[in-house]
């Protein structure tokens, strides 16, 4: 796997928030059709991560790199154009407008375009969202709204998938309904990478993990390794 560039990769990333320090010399590597989660507590660093990737924050020294290309400097319009989207975590849909204005959204940089394939994945997807085309996206369930949200990120046609925090304010049954639904995705051909506080759920489905404390990746290893890592079980999985 080292002999190939990774798709999306941090390289010695620390960033501030004025004077504290977020992320501290986080590498990360993943490869293209990979599905990578990025595991940890609250306040360990992980939304930092994505904005960090998305150009919302930019590194105070360290490397993003997209296919090998250093876009530390880019701003997010262009990393989106490159192939990066995001699900962002509590929806954060335009509740006032439709769910296909929404969907027209994920679309954005390509004014003019013919979206019906976009809109069959989504539908091949989410049924429940073709029902649902001109009801305003504040009215529907939470569930419903998770959908809506994870459909405009795929009108983008995504190269790399963030996922940020996919099963917060989902009941159970929903929660594993969304992760069949991530896994179809990345199955088809999309790289995702999950950021995720639900451990068992996240390596469920994934390849490899990463473990954040604190602003340090303090745990690398397939998946398959993190759940038999004892230090992983004590702490994340809630094993004594």
């Amino acid at each position: 796997m080292t002999s190939r560039t990774p798709v999306l990769s941090f390289k010695g990333v620390n960033t501030h928030y004025g004077a504290v320090h977020i992320l501290k010399d986080v590498d990360i590597d993943i490869y293209a059709g990979e599905m990578v989660s990025l595991l940890g507590g609250n306040a360990s660093g992980k939304t930092t991560t994505l904005k960090t990737i998305l150009g919302y924050v930019k590194p105070t020294s360290g490397q993003v790199l997209l296919d090998g290309e250093d876009v530390s400097d880019w701003p997010t319009a262009e990393r989106v154009g490159r192939g990066v989207t995001m699900v962002p975590e509590n929806r954060r849909l335009f509740k006032r407008m439709t769910v296909k204005e929404n969907l027209e959204i994920g679309a954005y940089l390509r004014p003019g375009e013919d979206l019906s394939s976009d809109y069959d994945r989504v539908f091949e997807l989410f049924p429940r969202v073709k029902e649902r085309l001109a009801q305003k996206a504040g009215t529907l369930s939470g569930g419903e709204q998770q959908m809506v949200a994870m459909g405009r990120a795929l009108m983008a046609r995504p190269k790399v998938l963030l996922m940020d925090e996919p099963s917060m304010g989902l009941a159970p049954v929903l929660v594993a309904q969304n992760f069949e639904i991530i896994e179809r995705i990345n199955k088809a051909g999309t790289t995702v990478f999950v950021v995720e506080q639900n451990a068992n759920m996240a390596l469920s489905i994934a390849d490899r993990g990463y473990v954040l404390q604190t602003g340090k990746i303090v745990l690398d290893d397939t998946a398959e390794g993190l759940l038999a890592n004892p230090q992983m079980r004590q702490a994340y999985l809630g094993e004594v």
